[in-house]
């Protein structure tokens, strides 16, 4: 899976608890773009997470 190039922000897995305490495997993913962003002064493509875009860690590139 990919994970945001700006905090690392990944998959994180766990289990799933039913209300008969039947547990079974599942997967938090982060709610990563793709977007536009200046890196070293060059607009490339980046994988950020919407925490980091909300946050503005990536400034955008137009």
């Amino acid at each position: 899976m990919a994970k945001c190039e700006i905090c690392g922000k990944g998959v994180h897995a766990g289990m799933s608890v039913s209300h008969s305490h039947i547990r079974t495997k599942r997967q938090w993913k982060p709610n990563l773009q793709t977007v536009r962003a200046v890196v070293n002064g060059t607009p490339t493509r980046v994988t950020a997470c919407s925490r980091c875009l909300r946050s503005g860690k990536v400034q955008r590139a137009n």
